[in-house]
């Protein structure tokens, strides 16, 4: 792949990239088990308010008091939040890529992602993404959430880059349609191997 403009930043999803999906429609089936909620019940709740969440605008406490918590429960809830952080694994193999992609090529590290403050803040820290990441750009931080591209826009301003200097890690296609529709170079993740490939393809390139 012939550059003419060098990639100075990568911007980065965090789940489905770099650690699982902390609070997808598995782990709510999950909840709903474990806590013996109405499934279709739980999940219309969680439709109805989820993006308010994620853009900021709700606590975690105030989506929780939406979709769970409207009614009397036997389970606290602290117990369903800790259920609720308790799904998050780290995919260790692309973290320690990226730490290795910065430290010998010295590109900025950024994340675009959409996710709510309560569980952004916790996922970063518990895995340590703050230790090699440059700068957040999370729903619950700036109030826009993909596919809107503003939040693209944002993270350009915010690195002071041109979108030909950038690519983007995402493993939702629709959202890496949306950064490339502004001239960023989009990259969907598949696996640890095949983004491997895609980055060494723009010149990023690791001794095994």
């Amino acid at each position: 792949m012939q550059q003419t403009t060098p990639i100075t930043t990568l911007f980065l999803d965090i789940g489905g990239v770099l650690l699982s999906n902390g609070w997808d429609r598995a782990a709510r089936k999950r909840a709903a088990a474990e806590f013996s909620l109405d499934l279709p019940e739980f999940e219309e709740r969680h439709h109805l308010t989820f993006d308010t969440y994620e853009e900021g605008k709700l606590t975690l406490d105030e989506y929780l008091d939406r979709i769970v918590f409207y009614e009397p429960r036997a389970f606290t809830r602290e117990a369903f939040k800790e259920f609720m952080y308790a799904q998050t694994e780290a995919y260790p193999e692309m973290i320690d890529m990226i730490c290795r992609i910065k430290a010998t090529y010295g590109v900025k590290i950024a994340i675009v992602n959409n996710e709510g403050r309560e569980l952004n803040e916790y996922r970063i820290r518990r895995f340590g993404l703050n230790k090699f990441v440059d700068f957040f750009v999370s729903s619950c931080f700036v109030h826009f959430r993909k596919p809107d591209a503003d939040i693209f826009r944002i993270a350009l301003d915010i690195a002071l880059v041109k979108p030909q200097e950038v690519v983007y890690v995402e493993d939702r296609a629709m959202f890496v349609s949306v950064a490339e529709g502004l001239g960023i170079h989009g990259l969907l993740h598949e696996n640890y191997t095949s983004t491997r490939d895609k980055l060494a393809a723009f010149g990023f390139t690791l001794p095994d």
